[in-house]
């Protein structure tokens, strides 16, 4: 049974407002997403932006604006997914911590929320995201329990080949082959500038990271894929080269080697240490509630 401290907490975040103050808030995030259909809300399917919805709603008592710094695929993972939250409150804010219990009470065990900081009504989680890292995690040895969050590999790899591969990767590329069609997002440049990439290894597993500014569809996925080709000797180091430079392979399937969703995660994402003050007489581009009428677009990422 909870005690009254926070039987009381609970209450009072769950009153319902009248309109008020816009607020707004950083959600730091991690999340397992192997029950879900990926991060962005779609109809009949259950995801963990809509999860993060329903948690929120019903901790602030009111509809919010939900936003999230990247929209992972089914399957994928987070140790650190960005969001935030706006709403609009007729009484004080609850207290940052008040809101991190609140949430994570009402959200499933496979969700969890690591931190709420308070946020400029300008903040927005995805348009003021500079960077995304991923990594993606190999296993050299099963292992009884992490098979959710692993890709199991059998047979020897030529890992000299693969750092080779993956040294390829920082710098201005055209991804279009590595894209799947999105069609949220038809138009999309496959330019991207990749910051840094790398691949570790210990005694159990390989750790390929990657961080750029944003990723297309399935991305990571096609370009782990190509990389582990690469380490079993059935792509060279130069096919790979031509690959992230929009120069087609014959015999060459990305599509088909498109790695398990289970290894990746959306580890972090960067933002401005300081965010310039908004010119005078602005106002956030979108206000409390407006996110639904986008909450079910279907498009993914990575």
């Amino acid at each position: 049974m909870k005690n009254d401290e926070t039987e009381t907490r609970r209450i009072t975040l769950g009153r319902a407002p009248r309109a008020g103050r816009l607020h707004t808030w950083k959600l730091t995030l991690e999340y397992d997403g192997s029950r879900y259909s990926g991060w962005a809300e779609q109809r009949n399917a259950r995801t963990v932006m809509g999860e993060l919805r329903l948690a929120a709603e019903k901790s602030l008592g009111r509809a919010v604006e939900l936003v999230g710094a990247g929209r992972t695929d089914a399957g994928v993972h987070a140790l650190g997914q960005v969001a935030h939250v706006r709403a609009e409150l007729a009484d004080a804010p609850p207290d940052p911590e008040q809101l991190l219990l609140a949430l994570n009470e009402a959200l499933p065990y496979d969700i969890a929320v690591l931190a709420v900081e308070p946020a400029s009504n300008y903040f927005h989680a995805r348009h003021d995201a500079l960077r995304r890292t991923y990594v993606y995690r190999i296993a050299k040895q099963k292992d009884a329990f992490s098979k959710k969050f692993v890709w199991w590999i059998k047979e020897p790899l030529d890992i000299a080949a693969m750092r080779q591969a993956v040294a390829l990767l920082p710098g201005r590329h055209d991804f279009v082959l590595f894209r799947a069609a999105d069609a949220a997002r038809p138009d999309e440049s496959t330019i991207v500038e990749v910051e840094s990439a790398s691949l570790e290894e210990n005694e159990r597993r390989l750790e390929f990271r990657i961080e750029a500014s944003h990723f297309l569809w399935r991305m990571v996925r096609r370009v782990m894929g190509a990389v582990v080709r690469v380490g079993r000797g059935d792509l060279s180091v130069e096919q790979f080269r031509r690959l992230i430079n929009a120069e087609p392979q014959a015999g060459v399937m990305l599509a088909a080697w498109t790695v398990p969703s289970a290894g990746l995660f959306l580890e972090k994402v960067t933002y401005p240490e300081s965010r310039p003050s908004a010119p005078a007489g602005a106002t956030p581009a979108t206000r409390a509630g407006a996110g639904r009428t986008t909450r079910r677009v279907p498009s993914r990422r990575a």
